[in-house]
């Protein structure tokens, strides 16, 4: 018996090794895109570089910083590895930076025929930045154990699903809401699977996750439909239609694919608490019924629906503080209010997410309740 464990799994393992195989082989040929040069950028490149001297700063007597700063850099990377350079390093707030000896900058290098112009682009944050995320990995690692480590794993197929599936999908032209369609359905099985196993709440939790996500995009689209706003209403319209000119991206569906995506996570997270609870509920008392079963499941989602659907709202929230700040300081009557598109787009999201993770509550309860039921 126990060999025969063992063989199953081998099996399995060996069938996730091929798995990944073909999936990253998939992965390797779908991004062979040849990309459409939207802005120039041939002789030009971007560099790492430590400043070595500050040539003329641009600090006044009243202590505020204006115009620019002229310092050397001693470039980092490139063609022009260890060669020092002059660059002007701008004091706006979305480039340059305050430079001092030995700062580490990322630099814009510009070459026409033999001349070079260089500025300094940002503050080199590349590794900062990657110690961060590495710390956040490492700490679910060290806290969950095991299982920590799969929610790791699959957190990073998340990311890979996103930047090289997702992305080059819509880049292709395929509609934006199919390739969000498909990548939530492999990120919640991957995540899943990876957390629960192959067990029947897993199932049950993969299934009420999709069938959640769907209900938050269809009442997204409707929700549209009747106040008409649609993916064409954001505020860098502008941009992404000169894009959609240049290239086959349907933006007028990134809105609502962008609504899937934002509510995967919250759908998933309602769904595998609902089907773990209603599983551990049974298995401390197989006497329960479906009906009795379900309603545990629906007196837990209770307490959810209210934390999550206020969590999504605040999240929501935090990600448009700009654009409450600047509504309220022009202080904008309600009708302007309410009938301006960056609000109803705002509220469009927040609601139609919160309507997903309510939904899943009885739909997730129904079928784990009728699986553990369900004698095969």
């Amino acid at each position: 018996m126990k060999e025969q464990s063992n063989r199953k799994e081998i099996l399995r393992r060996g069938c996730i090794l091929i798995g990944c195989i073909i999936f990253f082989l998939f992965l390797y040929n779908y991004n062979k895109i040849e990309k459409i040069e939207l802005l120039a950028t041939e002789n030009r490149s971007f560099e790492r570089a430590i400043v070595t001297e500050i040539v003329k700063d641009n600090i006044q007597e009243s202590g505020i910083r204006t115009g620019s700063q002229i310092v050397k850099l001693k470039l980092m990377t490139g063609v022009r590895k260890g060669q020092i350079i002059e660059a002007n390093s701008s004091s706006s707030y979305l480039f340059g930076t305050v430079c001092r000896q030995g700062t580490k900058v990322i630099a814009l290098v510009s070459t026409a025929e033999n001349n070079i112009a260089t500025s300094v682009y940002s503050y080199d944050r590349t590794f900062l930045l990657g110690g961060i995320v590495a710390v956040f990995l490492l700490t679910i690692w060290l806290l969950g154990g095991k299982k920590g480590f799969l929610a790791v794993i699959a957190l990073l197929v998340t990311f890979i699903c996103i930047i090289y599936v997702f992305l080059p999908m819509i880049y292709r032209g395929v509609s934006p809401c199919l390739a969000a369609v498909i990548v939530a359905i492999i990120t919640t099985i991957v995540t899943m699977y990876f957390i629960g196993g192959a067990t029947r709440k897993t199932i049950s939790a993969i299934i009420g996750t999709i069938v959640g996500v769907a209900i938050a995009g269809i009442f997204a689209y409707c929700c549209g439909k009747l106040t008409q706003i649609s993916g064409y209403n954001v505020s860098d319209i502008e941009n992404l239609i000169y894009i959609q000119e240049k290239t086959n991206i349907k933006i007028g569906e990134l809105l609502f694919a962008g609504i899937l995506i934002s509510a995967l996570g919250a759908v998933m997270d309602v769904a595998m608490s609902i089907s773990s609870t209603i599983q551990e509920i049974h298995d401390k008392n197989q006497d329960l019924n479906r009906k009795e079963l379900f309603l545990s499941g629906i007196h837990v989602g209770r307490d959810i629906m209210g934390t999550m659907s206020n969590t999504l709202i605040l999240a929501f929230t935090g990600g448009s503080i700009n654009t409450l700040v600047f509504v309220y300081s022009y202080n904008y009557s309600i009708l302007q209010l309410m009938n301006s598109y960056d609000i109803g787009i705002e509220l469009i999201q927040g609601i139609s997410a919160s309507m997903g993770v309510i939904l899943t509550v009885p739909i997730v309860s129904f079928i784990s309740a009728s699986m553990l039921k369900t004698k095969n």
